[in-house]
């Protein structure tokens, strides 16, 4: 796929009727036609795969799939599947990405590679003495667990890279001691690994040190393994940058907006997460916690001005997956990372974190400029009138109504969509 290919034909694909968006998607090489057969399906999921999947099940819960379009991400063209509910969200994202193109870039690294696993000691009888023993058989652990448990994941590149411990304080006056396993899970998640080889060390700790442990568990906190994204507008209007770095300072000092100013860049990260089959709750926890690193929630995204440019940076732990559980099981999900056209784990996480700071950019540049509420409601006109009750038929009509309103008085509400719905049936249009 030409790069300038991706970046055109986004432009315009919001305007195609439904039959020429799949001949785009098909010819353009995005999906196959078996690929849009599977995704028109009622449920594209099988029951049988859903029952394997969860308990007690009764049924598939829909929803929407879009695509996001204009995605250049160090110097790589991307296509950004994304489920999520909420109008605007894939709106802002293309629309944001194409303004970068055309005025800046995205670019992208991984810190770090591995994720944690814990072993816990609940009450330690000498925590010195432990972390003197850990420490002198520090090497031999890690050639046993790398040489059993592991020796697949070290021949893919992986394996157990260190052990630490670290003492908290119970309040009791005795010691907690956990030892953490840092872990190259190389392209899965990680999670069943990781456990797997905290159960596997269990024996032989507690036989060298004599302590008795507790939880064997990994850490969703993966803070050994930080993706950052980074964004720079050139030459942006002076007022413009000014009003963004002020908003971003807004939610660095002040908790209650870091909320929602993190609310919106998971707006972003979320939906990736969920149309290729990861698990994002687990990073749902660790972003909010990593907000937490320096004593109090903050923003998880910086913007600053440098002379004439807009510079932006997101920063956080993002442990994701490309093989193993649902990424493989699922078939909407094979077909999503197959559209994304990603290559490893640490690849998809450098896409994902650069979706959550554009979105970010694009809520920032709503709000200091013509206000969250005009461009989230014209998205969101659509939802309002199928809400009570207009036809698809009726919608382009309706839309033309209610978007003149929301001009006028600047809001729209449910008593706007009812008299659109009756204006238009007595027109009989």
């Amino acid at each position: 796929m030409a790069l300038e290919d991706l970046v055109i034909f986004p432009a315009q694909f919001y305007k195609l009727t439904d039959s020429e968006q799949q001949n785009s998607l098909i010819n353009l090489g995005i999906c196959t036609a078996n690929d849009l057969k599977l995704l028109r399906k009622e449920t594209s999921l099988d029951h049988h795969l859903a029952s394997l999947l969860i308990e007690n099940t009764i049924g598939c819960y829909p929803l929407p799939l879009g695509l996001a379009f204009n995605f250049i991400i160090d110097n790589h063209p991307y296509i950004i599947p994304m489920v999520i509910e909420e109008s605007s969200v894939i709106a802002t994202a293309s629309k944001t990405a194409k303004w970068i193109n055309q005025s800046g870039s995205i670019s992208t690294e991984q810190i770090g590679c591995c994720g944690i696993g814990q072993i816990q000691i609940p009450k330690t009888n000498n925590f010195e003495l432990l972390f003197q023993i850990i420490e002198k058989h520090k090497n031999k652990l890690i050639d046993n667990v790398n040489t059993g448990i592991l020796r697949s994941l070290v021949a893919r590149g992986g394996g157990l890279k260190e052990i630490i411990v670290r003492k908290l304080d119970r309040g009791d006056g005795q010691s907690m001691a956990v030892i953490h396993l840092h872990i190259d899970c190389q392209d899965a998640m990680g999670a069943n690994i990781i456990n797997q080889t905290c159960e596997y060390l269990k024996p032989d700790i507690e036989q060298l040190t004599g302590e008795k442990i507790g939880l064997c568990i990994l850490s969703n906190l993966a803070d050994t393994k930080i993706t950052r994204a980074k964004v720079i507008i050139h030459n942006i209007d002076q007022e413009l940058g000014e009003k963004i770095v002020e908003a971003s300072l807004f939610a660095q000092l002040d908790p209650y907006r870091a909320v929602t100013n993190n609310k919106g860049v998971m707006n972003g990260i979320d939906p990736v997460l969920i149309a290729t089959g990861n698990d994002w709750r687990a990073v749902e926890s660790s972003m909010h916690a990593y907000a937490t690193r320096n004593g109090s929630y903050s923003s998880i995204t910086h913007w600053q001005m440098h002379n004439n440019d807009l510079h932006g940076i997101l920063e956080a732990p993002i442990q994701v997956g490309i093989v193993g559980g649902v990424t493989k099981l699922h078939p909407i999900a094979r077909i999503c990372l197959k559209i994304m056209k990603v290559h490893s784990a640490t690849e998809l996480a450098r896409v994902i974190a650069a979706v959550g700071i554009v979105q970010n950019l694009g809520a920032l540049r709503a709000l200091v400029s013509e206000g969250i509420i005009k461009g989230h409601m014209r998205l969101h006109i659509s939802n309002l009138a199928i809400s009570v009750g207009a036809t698809t038929k009726e919608l382009p009509f309706i839309r033309q109504f209610l978007e003149q309103r929301l001009t006028v008085q600047k809001r729209i509400t449910e008593s706007d969509a009812r008299e659109a719905i009756r204006w238009v049936r007595e027109q009989k249009v």
